[in-house]
């Protein structure tokens, strides 16, 4: 009998063969591009510029005004994270940058979070969706619910060759690294090409490869701009495949700046002290 203690791999990473991202082999063809659109295909990440937080949450700061707020930003991220109803009256229909559309309507924090529904794969289609983005709540009293819905997800995902991301609730966000491993390769084994989650000071890796699909972490609260860029150096080196930043750069004083930083990590390797240099830099900070 295994040790559950044992090893098992899970310091060596998943080996991609003919494609560039881990899981997508055997995908079709349609799969395969849209994600080349969400995912550098030179650097094999993403960072995921995501204003989808007005669907469940309170007003923000710095999301108030996404009209002001967003469109400096669109064009400096790899893809964004929003709701039809903002890709229809925020979103330039001249973007060309990949629309990861949360496909899941939530209930909000004024009632139970998770008691989801999900939108009519037509609406996706004319939106040009290059991603549906589906929560996910393991141990929540909606479960089956938001696992019904992702399965549904990616039943209509794989029919038109559009991927789907499974998103790890926010009422979940402060679990351990064995919580989100389980999230994540639930996602993965019913049908997510993306798998969204939380970065953990512990065990990140196994999170990592437990899970037989990209891996992108999300950005949470605010921190200060320095401790950000650490977050997201390790979370990179740890083996996730991309940053989904919201608050930490629309509440940065210089979210252009922030967000540059943020891509040199992901894509140039920066070190988090020189990432933040380049942001003090570029926000004309003494």
């Amino acid at each position: 009998m295994l040790d559950k203690n044992e090893d098992l791999g899970m310091n060596n990473f998943f080996d991609n063969k003919s494609f560039f991202l881990r899981g997508t082999d055997h995908m079709g063809w349609g799969i395969k591009n849209r994600m080349s659109r969400i995912f550098n295909p030179k650097t094999g990440r993403t960072v995921m510029l995501a204003f989808d937080h007005g669907s469940v949450l309170d007003s923000i700061a710095g999301f108030d005004r996404l009209d002001l707020s967003v469109h400096p930003l669109i064009h400096i991220a790899d893809s964004i994270m929003c709701t039809r109803g903002i890709v229809r009256t925020i979103v330039p229909p001249s973007t060309r940058k990949p629309v990861c559309l949360r496909f899941s309507a939530a209930s909000t924090v004024l009632s139970e979070l998770n008691n989801d529904v999900i939108f009519d794969i037509e609406d996706a289609i004319r939106l040009n969706a290059s991603a549906l983005g589906v929560t996910v709540a393991l141990g929540d009293k909606y479960e089956a619910k938001t696992i019904q819905n992702l399965v549904h997800a990616a039943d209509s995902g794989y029919k038109y060759d559009i991927p789907v991301i499974g998103i790890t609730s926010i009422s979940k966000q402060d679990s351990d690294a064995a919580y989100y491993a389980m999230v994540a390769r639930v996602c993965a084994e019913n049908g997510a090409n993306i798998v969204k989650t939380y970065y953990t000071e512990k065990n990140f890796s196994k999170i990592i490869n437990k899970c037989p699909v990209s891996v992108i972490v999300a950005g949470g609260k605010k921190m200060p701009e320095q401790k950000f860029l650490e977050f997201c150096y390790r979370a990179i080196d740890e083996g996730a495949a991309g940053i989904d930043v919201g608050r930490n750069v629309f509440q940065s004083l210089s979210p252009v700046a922030m967000i540059k930083a943020v891509s040199s990590i992901v894509h140039d390797n920066l070190l988090p002290e020189d990432a933040f240099q380049l942001y003090r830099e570029l926000s004309n900070l003494s």
